[in-house]
């Protein structure tokens, strides 16, 4: 396992704070959707890091790859998912409840960016009424994000390079 990186993880939190402070309502934040893109790179760049490190030592698998990623996000989401329908079953609207069962049910599926995607328009609900919106990176935050990144195509052709030479 590589050693662990408290610089990085601290770059991390430091990403976050725009994003707490945006919506904890404090007007100097209003862009605070950018620290989600810094969080972004860097996970990246640390997964790949993973990756290219476990490709070159010929230990790379797609299924631990993937079972490593449940076990880190699977507790927080059902979490997440399973207090967000106590709290819509007991404040929403049928209609709202409805709407947030979709939601909750394209999450589950891990499709919720598809969901939110086919429901944007301009008769939509506010993003502010979609508890679980932010649930949309979980879909596909390394390959959606990062795969194309100079460190992936740098790991993959190290990988790749002892087959063309």
């Amino acid at each position: 396992m590589p050693e662990y990186r408290a610089d990085i993880d601290g770059l991390r939190a430091i990403a976050i704070l725009p994003v707490v402070f945006f919506h904890a309502g404090f007007g100097f934040a209003q862009g605070g959707f950018v620290g989600v893109d810094v969080f972004f790179v860097i996970s990246g760049y640390l997964i790949t890091s993973l990756i290219h490190r476990e490709m070159i030592a010929g230990e790379f698998s797609l299924a631990r790859f993937y079972e490593r990623r449940v076990r880190r996000l699977f507790p927080a989401l059902f979490a997440t998912l399973s207090a967000c329908a106590a709290v819509a079953a007991w404040l929403l609207l049928p209609q709202d409840l409805r709407y947030f069962g979709g939601s909750l049910f394209a999450t589950t599926l891990f499709s919720s960016n598809i969901f939110f995607w086919l429901e944007a328009g301009y008769f939509d609900v506010a993003a502010e009424r979609k508890p679980l919106l932010h649930t949309w990176s979980l879909v596909g935050h390394y390959f959606d994000e990062h795969h194309l990144s100079a460190h992936g195509a740098e790991a993959v052709a190290e990988t790749l390079r002892p087959a063309f030479e």
